[in-house]
């Protein structure tokens, strides 16, 4: 699961370096939830379009390690086992497909069997489906495929006849995956009648503070924009032990806070300087990121931490940002090859939404894309100080698999 975990902590790096790029000040967004979407897409993808698909998300990079002594790669299989000309049953061909992945599926099955455990400490659910257009025949094996390894399923759609139905029944879909948290997710005229297949995905979480914030402790206090300008926010106050550690190289620092059960924790990166961002950002890698979120270099300390209460919501077309980072043919009626799913070849991707929402406050993280972090006044000499009243990143994780949730930027209240 490790290899699978450091793919998406990739993907979501090269999502935010898109992401920061828009006029957006604040950034909140759930890179698993759309990994393990595309995932969904990848399993019926063929040739190219599986090419791309695998690159994007960084699959490659983990089939590499997975067939190194093979000297065969998930590209050279796809384009293989997308011939059914050579006696092979299709059952046969769509599961040597499956296998030659370097058991990406099996691992998303593995993950996502984990995050979806029921449990009293917190809420979690991801929730992935296909909507594909009713007169294309999917085949059975590729149903059966994303039942088994992404818990999901696809549905049949009427958009032709009955568009504005069909895009009431996605949205509502989603609402109720996501604790009403998010609506709408596909506006009005964003679907047509010549949508063939539509991607959602949708994320849900819900989780206390393992050491909750006293509420009598949150005052009035200053959120700096820039060195210049500032804003009233509510601010958290709290002193714990917390995971915590300097980045001197980056001119920052970092600290973890953890949800009840210590199952999922929130990472924060402030920069030192109030206008230090830019610079965070710029110095950003994906391997510092994954280095980061292990936690291997971070101690127990005793921390003196401020935190606004916040709430972002945010919506994002995504089919520019997959484009920009290389998934080009699965939009293209003339190049999408999803030849896994259908016998028909005239598949392709047509709408690509991801929209998220999260609230932190005293008592946890609520979000259908997360945040959060805590702090509460004594006095003491020996004590770090981590007061985010200045623009700084945010994220979520899940420990066991070292798993990125949710990632965002907040830079303006």
């Amino acid at each position: 699961m490790n290899s699978l975990s450091e793919a998406n902590t990739r993907f979501a790096y090269d999502l935010y370096q898109l992401f920061r790029k828009s006029t957006k000040e604040n950034i909140f967004y759930s890179p698993l939830s759309i990994t393990s979407a595309l995932a969904m897409v990848y399993l019926g993808s063929r040739k190219r379009t599986a090419s791309e698909i695998q690159k994007v998300l960084h699959f490659n990079e983990q089939n590499k390690r997975n067939h190194k002594s093979s000297g065969e790669s998930q590209h050279s299989s796809l384009e293989r086992a997308s011939n059914i000309q050579e006696g092979h049953s299709l059952k046969n061909v769509i599961q040597s497909s499956v296998e030659e992945s370097g058991n990406v599926h099996q691992q998303f099955q593995k993950l996502l069997t984990e995050l979806n455990k029921p449990t009293d400490a917190y809420k979690l659910s991801l929730a992935n489906r296909l909507y594909g257009d009713k007169k294309f025949q999917f085949f059975q094996e590729y149903l059966d495929n994303v039942k088994k390894f992404y818990l999901a399923s696809v549905e049949s759609a009427d958009f032709v006849n009955a568009t504005e139905e069909t895009r009431k029944m996605i949205n509502s879909w989603v609402e109720s995956q996501t604790n009403e948290k998010i609506k709408d997710l596909f506006p009005k005229g964003s679907l047509n009648r010549s949508t063939i297949l539509v991607l959602v995905n949708a994320i849900y979480f819900k989780g206390q503070w393992n050491e909750k914030f006293d509420p009598k402790g949150t005052k009035q206090g200053q959120f700096w924009l820039n060195k210049d300008t500032s804003k009233v926010v509510q601010m958290m106050k709290q002193r714990n032990m917390f995971k915590f550690a300097s980045l001197e190289d980056m001119q920052a620092k970092i600290l973890e806070i953890p949800y009840k059960d210590k199952d999922l924790s929130m990472v924060l990166l402030l920069p030192n300087e109030i206008d230090g961002l830019q610079q965070l950002e710029d110095k950003l890698t994906a391997e510092k990121l994954i280095e980061w979120t292990s936690s291997r270099n971070m101690s127990m300390r005793d921390v003196h931490v401020q935190l606004p209460r916040f709430k972002v919501e945010q919506s994002f077309e995504l089919q520019a940002t997959m484009k920009a980072l290389g998934m080009v043919d699965a939009f293209s009626s003339q190049d999408a090859d999803f030849t896994g799913m259908s016998g028909s070849g005239e598949l392709v991707i047509s709408a690509m939404i991801h929209k998220s929402f999260v609230e932190v406050t005293e008592e946890g993280t609520e979000a259908a894309a997360a945040t959060g972090i805590g702090i509460s006044t004594t006095s003491a000499p020996n004590y770090k100080m981590f007061h985010c009243d200045h623009p700084f990143l945010f994220l979520i994780k899940h420990n066991k698999t070292n798993s990125i949730l949710f990632f965002g930027r907040f830079s303006s209240p």
